[in-house]
């Protein structure tokens, strides 16, 4: 109890027990949440299990039905404006006028949050010159390409340097390249001590940015930890290809009596291939290479093959990232930059 107390002292969004309905579809069932402050934050699920709903709550875009959530200590319901001050959102369609140039657009945006014109001209050259798009600043936006433009917006999101980011599936559609260019831009702003929750469908990006995630699914979270402790929730595989057919009875025998865990090992006759599921920790490699020796088997290839974010996923949840989340749930009751 002590150490969950401290977690949530030190936390800068707290979601307890939050339901939020539309008609008959309950997007939050007491979804339970604590983002740490300083960190990446990665919030996976399928489309559907209410990602976005929980970004809108979040920010204020949407009042929950049921429960609490503070945000930098803020309530965001009786505390709305508040947390507006201590927070910056970039959603998953870009909020940028593409007749204006770049400038033009985070000038606006300043004068939006009331920095006055002398401020906001010299935050908008700070933010272009720091993110490297100084160099099309002067440009309309609808010059710029896909990665361009959702650079910009997320910039856009940090004019008053906000205590917390909420991202929500920011790179998708994005080429490999502006993909990279936006996780880049994430590292960066960490690093400057601004705490980003992030809403992804891409599990290699929550791999690569984010120090703890929660899988949320129906509503709410049914898994939590870092990637590594999410991994070894479903262990990996240990993978032996043999250069004669003739050895893959033994190797299997050899391999169950090596992991002792019970499971079967499987054989693929066709790519003289023994496979046998193990906890991630169990065995390692030298133990698995020296019980072949000693049982005279000549393996091709040996291996430990650690479980992907994506093998999580699907165990976890069941189910592809294909199921769309209801209409109504992309209604805002209110704007927000």
């Amino acid at each position: 109890m002590g150490t969950q107390e401290s977690d949530t002292a030190d936390a800068v969004v707290v979601a307890e027990n939050v339901h939020k309905r539309f008609g008959q579809t309950h997007a939050l069932a007491g979804l339970d949440l604590t983002v740490p402050a300083g960190a990446v934050y990665g919030l996976l699920g399928p489309n559907g299990a209410g990602k976005s709903t929980a970004v809108r709550v979040f920010a204020t875009l949407t009042r929950p039905d049921e429960g609490k959530v503070t945000v930098a200590g803020h309530d965001v319901v009786r505390e709305s404006a508040s947390v507006r001050r201590k927070i910056g959102l970039a959603g998953q369609h870009a909020a940028l006028d593409e007749q204006l140039t770049g400038r033009e657009n985070l000038r606006i945006f300043g004068r939006l949050f009331r920095l006055g014109a002398a401020r906001a001209r010299s935050r908008a050259d700070e933010l272009l010159e720091r993110f490297d798009l100084a160099h099309a600043a002067d440009r309309l936006v609808k010059t710029y390409s896909g990665g361009m433009r959702r650079r910009l917006d997320l910039i856009s999101s940090l004019i008053v340097s906000p205590t917390v980011l909420f991202l929500d599936e920011p790179t998708t559609g994005l080429d490999p390249r502006s993909r990279n260019e936006i996780w880049d831009t994430v590292r960066e702003l960490v690093a400057g001590g601004t705490t980003v929750l992030l809403t992804t469908q891409y599990l290699d990006e929550a791999d690569q940015l984010a120090q703890h995630i929660a899988v949320i699914d129906t509503g709410k979270v049914i898994a939590s930890g870092t990637p590594t402790e999410l991994k070894a929730r479903i262990g990996g595989r240990i993978d032996v290809v043999v250069a004669d057919t003739t050895d893959l009875t033994e190797v299997a025998r050899a391999l169950a009596v090596l992991a002792d865990t019970g499971a079967r090992p499987d054989i693929d006759a066709d790519r003289k291939l023994v496979s046998l599921p193990v906890g991630t920790d169990s065995l390692a490699l030298p133990d698995i290479v020296r019980q072949l020796d000693q049982a005279g088997i000549k393996a091709v290839d040996v291996g430990i093959r650690r479980p992907t974010l994506d093998e999580v996923f699907l165990t976890l949840t069941g189910k592809p990232t294909t199921d769309a989340e209801p209409a109504s749930a992309n209604r805002d009751e209110e704007t927000i930059r």
